[in-house]
C-alpha cells in the first residue's frame, strides 16, 4: 500500500530523537509540534488543556482528507488489523496486493520467565535491567509487532495492553513488580 507512517509529538526535538534511540531506532520520521507549542496537535483537536496531546491515530487520504480518526487510552496500543481495514477501504487496489499478517498465537516459548513488552515502555527497560542484574534467563514477547500475543496480554490485564506482563513459570504477573516475580522464582526479597 502507498502509506507514509509519520510520528507527531508536542515534545522537543532532541526529545525524540533520546526517545528514537531510547528504541534502538525506529522506521518512520518523527515530527516535533513543539513550537508554535502543539499547534497541530490543537489543529486535530487532540492537545489537553495542560500541554500534552492524546495518543491518536489519524489516517490521511492522498487529498488530505481525513478518513480515519482514533484517540486511544494511553495504556492502550492501537490495532494494527483494524488500521489495516481501514487503509483497504481508502485504497482498495492496493491492499488486494498487500501481504497478509498473521495473527495467529505461537506457542508461548519454554522459558521460566516469558516478558511481554514494547520497545519504548520505561518499565520495561527497568524489568530487563533487574532481571539481568538477578541473573535470571527471559524472553521477550514484543506486543508491538505480535497481535495474539498482545490479545493475551489484554485478556491477562482487563482489557489493557500492560507492558511488561510476565509469565514466570505460570504465575501472570502485571506489570513490574518486583516482590511477585521475586516470590514466582523463589527468590528472597532484595531491593
Amino acid at each position: 500500500m502507498q502509506t507514509q507512517v509519520l510520528g507527531l509529538s508536542v515534545d522537543s526535538e532532541p526529545c525524540l530523537l533520546a526517545w528514537a534511540e531510547s528504541l534502538d531506532g525506529i522506521t518512520y520520521p518523527l515530527l516535533s509540534d513543539f513550537f508554535p507549542h502543539g499547534e497541530i496537535a490543537q489543529t486535530y483537536g487532540v492537545l489537553r488543556s495542560e500541554g500534552h496531546s492524546e495518543r491518536a491515530i489519524f489516517v490521511i487520504d492522498k487529498q488530505g482528507i481525513i478518513r480515519y480518526a482514533q484517540v486511544y487510552d494511553i495504556d492502550k496500543q492501537p490495532d494494527n488489523e483494524e488500521l489495516l481495514r481501514v487503509l483497504a477501504e481508502v485504497d482498495p487496489q492496493a491492499a488486494a496486493t498487500a501481504p497478509s499478517i498473521d495473527a495467529s498465537l505461537e506457542a508461548e516459548p519454554a522459558a521460566d520467565v516469558v516478558m511481554y513488552c514494547t520497545p519504548w515502555c520505561p518499565a520495561c527497560k527497568r524489568a530487563r535491567n533487574y532481571l539481568d542484574e538477578l541473573g535470571v534467563e527471559f524472553v521477550e514477547i514484543n506486543i508491538a509487532r505480535n497481535h495474539a500475543a498482545a490479545e493475551q496480554v489484554r485478556q491477562w490485564a482487563d482489557g489493557n495492553a500492560t507492558t511488561p506482563t510476565f509469565n514466570v513459570k505460570g504465575k501472570i504477573i502485571v506489570q513490574f513488580d518486583k516482590r511477585s516475580i521475586n516470590e514466582a522464582l523463589g527468590l528472597p526479597d532484595h531491593f
